[in-house]
């Protein structure tokens, strides 16, 4: 068995040192992973990070540290000039936070600054304002450690460093052989997203990269040192995903030690099919915005129409936005070809700079609920007219149940409804509408939403709110009401958004370049069979990547609703794998290969290897359809078409029985014989 053989009389302080803003995926792998570590650790979990005074006083409840070496390393930095704040964090599992204001300290810039230089030879320019945050609030670190652990009493302290921005911390600490067990986690290299935003060919030059000039030329080495640095420090390196481990060896020059997946909290619903509900429910306020976005050009089936979107930052190539649109073009093409009833309208919720609404597009939500207005009081003249013949005993004329009136209200909704343009492309007037990536794209492959196109396009340049005058709905609404979320990432070291998506229920497109998608395959027999369709874009050319997602999302288009529902009852299934009970297991054995490195005297593992995954790996439906996509017609069926032979032989409840006991069987950390090390990815299935 696994296991670290620990003196009873040693206790465990835990401490995450982060510099993150509520942007992006780091920031939600700390927070929805405190309330599985804060159960795990109690009080002697805390998490470092810089002060801002807004979210002091609307996020963190602010007390005083019950933990007493805490409790003196707050105090004596208070008493030295600086100002610490502590509290808690007032999120799932409330861990406490200790909270370092960069700016009161701002004057030892100069003094770190030598600090830095001696313990690593590493200089800061004055003119990287960043970087010079990073170095104060890394000094502060260092030095709250050393407080700590001044006062920890035989206690043995952890702390877990995230990106390069908390590295400084780390390589203070070693420089100063503070006796702490470090781990730095990188959740993608800084160079990589700089090599990758400049449309280079990554993957395939990995070993070719000339790594100090590509950092020096981008302006950014001393950056690139001080995460190297970091990352060889500490005593166990990990990173997010076997892709991003990859990447890491040739950028950082150091193989990690641990993948430790990202996960989210999985809140599962009482009643079984709950999510198949709010699916419904969602995707009918989709369809009216799509109704007042489309009005005059509503010539589509709006119950054969599917929602697909795509959402993140506007990184145009590296969110694969560009392999996207393109797919689309041929996916119209196809659609048109074959004479399809299916309708696809696609999002893409990406924030750019924009000026305002566009009028065209708040103009087509008035005549929407212009016309419910009209629709609904004639609904009710026609319900009370019908309700009093009824009552007389008598059969209504119907020719006389409207009015004059009645009908010429009804024929001024209907000119209303006449426009002279197509629909907009986009809902917000851009700034830079003529140079926009997605505009030019779209103009280039002539998506404009006539009536002819099958696909339709609106790019939301904005994040999704329940405010919005146009699509009131948060992004989690959103995404329960569209029925496939597409992420063909190049560069996606593990790619939050088709996690979600899979816990929600909902089927996604992701690529074998993020985190994601290599985990599912690593874990799923038949990614397809779950709602997780994996585009190749390693091994394969662009224009065969976009063929694949072509053929993906035609797929997709040809599936019965039937087929929808079952794939979506075994996406949510999907979650389990993706909760922080499951995969925070792999935190656990990095920290308990750390405390073995730092104190190996003290502490010791009998195994250095990754946990091992034997029993935890989703098989292959047996049931029909395996994969929804692969037994379907030539072209696409209307979405109300049923197979009812083609089905019979699901069996949802045994399948989902045999998928629930895989999941928790026991996660073995099993003992490996010294001499006989089993290799990460090793199962047995």
């Amino acid at each position: 068995m696994h296991r670290i053989e620990q003196n009873s009389n040693h206790s465990l302080v835990s401490l995450n040192s982060m510099f993150i803003w509520k942007v992006g995926g780091i920031y939600t792998v700390i927070q929805t992973k405190a309330k599985t570590t804060a159960d795990e650790w109690g009080d002697n979990y805390f998490l470092i990070g810089p002060y801002f005074e807004h979210n002091m006083k609307t996020q963190v409840e602010q007390c005083e540290p019950v933990n007493d070496a805490v409790r003196r390393a707050v105090d004596a930095m208070n008493k030295h000039g600086c100002q610490v704040h502590f509290g808690r964090w007032l999120i799932e599992g409330s861990p406490y936070v200790v909270l370092f204001d960069i700016g009161y300290s701002a004057w030892n810039l100069d003094r770190w600054k030598g600090d830095l230089w001696e313990a690593c030879g590493v200089g800061i320019p004055y003119h990287d304002r960043e970087a010079n945050d990073m170095l104060i609030f890394g000094s502060l670190t260092a030095w709250f450690l050393k407080e700590v652990t001044d006062h920890a009493d035989g206690k043995h302290v952890i702390a877990q460093f995230h990106e390069w921005q908390a590295g400084i911390g780390l390589i203070l600490s070693r420089a100063r052989k503070l006796p702490i067990a470090t781990i730095f986690t990188t959740h993608a290299t800084l160079l990589g997203r700089y090599l990758c935003a400049a449309n280079i060919d990554f993957y395939n030059h990995l070993d070719k990269f000339n790594i100090d000039k590509e950092a020096g030329e981008r302006q950014i080495y001393h950056r690139y040192c001080m995460e190297r640095a970091s990352v060889h420090c500490a005593h166990v390196f990990t990173t997010v995903s076997e892709i991003t481990a990859i990447e890491a060896e040739h950028m950082l020059k150091r193989k990690p030690d641990v993948v430790t997946p990202n996960g989210l909290n999985v809140k599962k619903f009482s009643a079984v099919h709950e999510f198949q509900n709010l699916h419904a429910m969602y995707k009918a306020r989709i369809q009216d915005f799509v109704r007042g976005h489309f009005y005059g050009h509503l010539d589509f089936d709006l119950e054969k129409t599917l929602f697909l979107f795509i959402a993140g930052r506007y990184e145009f190539s590296n969110k694969g936005a560009d392999i996207f649109l393109e797919s689309l073009s041929r996916l119209n093409f196809l659609l048109r070809m074959h004479k399809s009833e299916v309708t696809v309208v696609v999002f893409f919720i990406m924030p750019a700079k924009t000026n305002n609404f566009n009028v065209e597009t708040l103009k087509g939500q008035a005549v929407r609920k212009q016309l419910w207005d009209i629709a609904h009081s004639v609904k009710e003249k026609f319900g009370k007219k019908l309700y009093d013949a009824l009552l007389r005993g008598e059969i209504p004329d119907m020719n006389n149940i409207l009015d004059r009136d009645d009908i010429t209200i009804m024929k001024r909704a209907i000119f209303s409804t006449q426009r002279q343009s197509l629909p907009p492309v986009t809902t917000h007037n851009m700034i830079d509408d003529s140079t926009d990536p997605i505009l030019s794209t779209i103009r280039r492959i002539g998506l404009f939403n006539s009536r002819t196109d099958r696909v339709k396009v609106i790019l939301h340049p904005e994040f999704l709110s329940s405010t919005s005058p146009l699509l009131p709905m948060d992004y989690e609404e959103f995404v329960r009401g569209c029925h496939l979320g597409v992420f063909p990432s190049y560069y996606e070291p593990w790619g939050y958004t088709p996690a979600e998506c899979t816990v929600m229920g909902i089927p996604s497109v992701t690529t074998n370049l993020s985190g994601f998608g290599c985990f599912m395959q690593e874990h799923v027999a038949d990614p397809t069979a779950y709602g997780i369709y994996i585009v190749d874009r390693r091994f394969r050319s662009p224009d065969d990547s976009c063929n694949q997602l072509t053929q993906f999302l035609y797929g997709f288009c040809k599936q019965s609703r039937r087929q929808r529902i079952i794939q979506r009852n075994r996406t949510e299934r999907l979650s389990d794998l993706l909760d922080w009970r499951y995969l925070g297991r792999y935190y656990q054995h990095a920290r308990h290969l750390t405390l073995s490195r730092a104190f190996p005297d003290e502490f010791h593992v009998e195994l250095t290897s990754p946990p091992t995954t034997e029993g935890f790996k989703y098989p292959r439906p047996s049931s029909v359809p395996p994969s929804p996509s692969g037994s379907q017609a030539s072209s696409p069926q209307s979405s109300d078409v049923e197979d009812e032979v083609e089905d019979e032989r699901y069996d949802e409840e045994e399948e989902a029985e045999r998928d629930r006991l895989n999941i928790k069987s026991p996660f073995s950390l099993s003992h490996v014989p010294r001499g006989k090390k089993k290799l990460h990815g090793e199962y047995k299935n």
